[in-house]
């Protein structure tokens, strides 16, 4: 019994994103056995020691525990014994007397029959809301529904004062099942099916076109990108801390041994100095391109303990430095205001980079991963090739992320085909997994 419940509540947390492995799985059975059932806090805390990692899984698994451990009083009390109960009528064929149910008002004999009809229904396996009125059905049917829809149709077939009243009785039944088995499936929702829809809609917002997101988005938008920034940090500072034991360094070894004549053993390893990330944005935000910068910047800003040096350059026609305005807490208003004041200019691709050279060509170092976000679509102007390509020589790395697929680089006013030789990667970003996989290149890198 108790291990069917654990797997139960294991799978509602794999469902809300809490990863458990098989082992922890194992250690949380033996955990539960032997605090038991009694104390549920201390259950909760036990449970949560064990199979929650971090504060976010934390605050998920306990409030996922009192979801999933909600029960009512005496379906609790006598759950073992309702177990046997149901084997008992399984094996005589009776199906359970729904009007009783109803009538009587036993909320634990309810509560015992909604535990039955879920688990022979497969409730644990609910996924999205729409869902709901399909296992409530499914419920009612497995609680008696059909016998007593049988019952209902002879009762008006009897066209008798005695057989009407009969039927409203049934009727009221079956409504009061219905209404209680709906209730009980949204709980159940709640538990196995919220965490899989909210992933759901987070999966349909990374793949939505970035220009096709709406302000309602946004909110969904802004959590979604600081789970992102959060998964990356902690990938990249994992591989920066990893140590380089595959070399020998025999000098440091033989000098930390001297006083042990020579005997290694305190052994030490060459280890490469790694450079800190250092990265220099420098956006298009005319009309066409504003919407993709607004969720690049978002998500580099979203770094700022991990890449403590960002410098961001926004540009129509002149470049301006915009990295202290990204500072400022109300993203979203900064954001508006550069677009509404830089992107009105017609572009020019030259005029920026010529800017870039004037004034800012000293960031620009052996560190330096150069972002270049845009079109590449300069009005048929001089693009000055000649400072991309020296920018690009003094950077780390050139990339250059475009909102427009490749077929249509250097189409038209597109000088991305001249501007490509010179960049490490040039690539199209359509969507939020585009620009994640961008960034996790960038610090690639530097790990």
């Amino acid at each position: 019994m108790s291990a069917r419940i654990l797997s139960d509540f294991i799978r509602a947390l794999r469902a809300s994103d809490v990863r458990v492995s098989t082992g922890e799985a194992i250690d949380a059975a033996g955990a539960m056995k032997l605090v038991g059932f009694e104390d549920r806090v201390l259950l909760r805390d036990t449970l949560g020691m064990v199979l929650a990692k971090s504060p976010d899984e934390k605050e998920t698994h306990d409030h996922l525990f009192d979801l999933f451990f909600r029960r009512e009083r005496g379906a609790s009390q006598g759950e073992d014994a309702g177990d046997g109960a149901a084997e008992d009528a399984g094996a005589a064929g009776q199906a359970p007397d729904m009007r009783s149910l109803s009538e009587q008002g036993d909320e634990a004999a309810i509560a015992m029959a909604m535990e039955r009809a879920g688990e022979e229904v497969g409730l644990s396996d609910i996924r999205f809301s729409t869902q709901v009125s399909f296992y409530a059905q499914k419920m009612l049917k497995s609680l008696g529904g059909d016998a007593l829809q049988r019952e209902l149709v002879t009762q008006l077939q009897a066209h008798t004062p005695e057989g009407e009243a009969e039927a409203e009785a049934l009727m009221a039944a079956r409504a009061d099942m219905l209404a209680r088995s709906r209730e009980h499936v949204e709980r159940n929702f709640e538990v196995f099916g919220s965490g899989t829809t909210e992933q759901f809609r987070d999966d349909y917002l990374s793949d939505k076109a970035l220009d096709r997101v709406s302000r309602s988005d946004m909110v969904r938008m802004r959590a979604l990108i600081a789970r992102i920034a959060k998964r990356l940090a902690t990938k990249h500072s994992r591989k920066r801390r990893k140590r380089n034991v595959g070399v020998l360094d025999v000098r440091r070894t033989l000098r930390a041994n001297a006083g042990f004549d020579g005997v290694p053993f305190d052994v030490a390893w060459k280890q490469k100095v790694r450079d800190r990330p250092k990265i220099m944005a420098v956006c298009d935000v005319s009309g066409s391109v504003s919407q993709y910068v607004r969720f690049l910047l978002m998500l580099l800003y979203a770094f700022q303990e991990e890449i403590s040096d960002i410098s961001c350059y926004a540009f129509s026609g002149r470049l301006e430095d915009v990295s202290a305005q990204l500072e400022s807490h109300d993203f979203e208003e900064v954001m508006d205001r550069i677009v509404k004041t830089i992107g009105m200019s017609s572009t020019d691709y030259g005029q920026a980079l010529s800017d870039l050279k004037t004034e800012h060509f000293s960031q620009i170092d052996r560190r330096t991963t150069l972002i270049v976000l845009g079109d590449g679509r300069s009005n048929y102007g001089d693009g000055r090739l000649d400072i991309f390509r020296e920018a690009a020589a003094r950077a780390k790395r050139t990339i250059w992320l475009s909102p427009e697929q490749k077929p249509l680089w250097g189409t038209g006013d597109s000088l991305l085909l001249r501007y490509q030789p010179y960049c490490d990667v040039m690539t199209d970003v359509a969507n939020l997994r585009d620009l994640e996989r961008a960034v996790d290149d960038v610090l690639a890198a530097y790990a």
